[in-house]
């Protein structure tokens, strides 16, 4: 019986010493991924030009339905002067240039987005080979995105590695 102890003891801190060593063994890094590509010089450059073309498809949409809003008034007003068949042309003149006038700002608003889609798909699909060098070369094992993390030390960070890397990269989209 002392045999099988002695075996079953001695099995044990085997196991745990191995089990401790291999874990000793693991690099674990965090990546912000969202200030990496908010921060990169392509990221800052995409978004800097998405936030100009919806600044100016709001202005230039602002100052059409300013329009609209105006002849809808100016066709309130001459309600009592034209005749019920004029007016009724007027108002269905009206309606057609505010249902083209919604389409254009949809179509606008759409353009943007799929831009945005596409730059930020550039920026990961650029990203993960670089990513997949910096793993290799340093032996990591684990990159884990700081939104999911609850604490670490702050050298466990190679979020402003990646960031250099990414700029040498790829310095800019050239979005249209």
């Amino acid at each position: 019986m002392k045999y099988i102890v002695k075996i079953f003891v001695v099995t044990f801190l085997l196991l745990v010493c191995t089990y401790n060593s291999t874990f000793a063994e693991q690099k674990i890094v965090v990546l912000d991924m969202t200030y990496v590509l908010n921060q990169s010089k392509a990221g800052k450059g995409a978004q800097d030009f998405l936030k100009k073309s919806l600044s100016n498809n709001q202005k230039k949409f602002k100052e059409i339905e300013d329009n609209l809003k105006k002849e809808e008034g100016d066709l309130l007003g001459k309600r009592t002067v034209l005749s019920k068949e004029e007016y009724q042309k007027k108002a269905d003149v009206l309606r057609k240039k505010v249902i083209d006038y919604q389409s254009q700002r949809r179509v606008a608003l759409d353009k943007i987005a799929t831009q945005r889609t596409e730059s930020r798909k550039i920026l990961i699909d650029k990203l993960d080979p670089i990513l997949s060098d910096y793993i290799k070369e340093n032996d990591i094992s684990l990159v884990i995105d700081k939104k999911h993390m609850l604490g670490g030390k702050p050298e466990h960070d190679i979020t402003k590695i990646i960031i250099e890397k990414l700029n040498k990269e790829l310095p800019s989209l050239n979005l249209k």
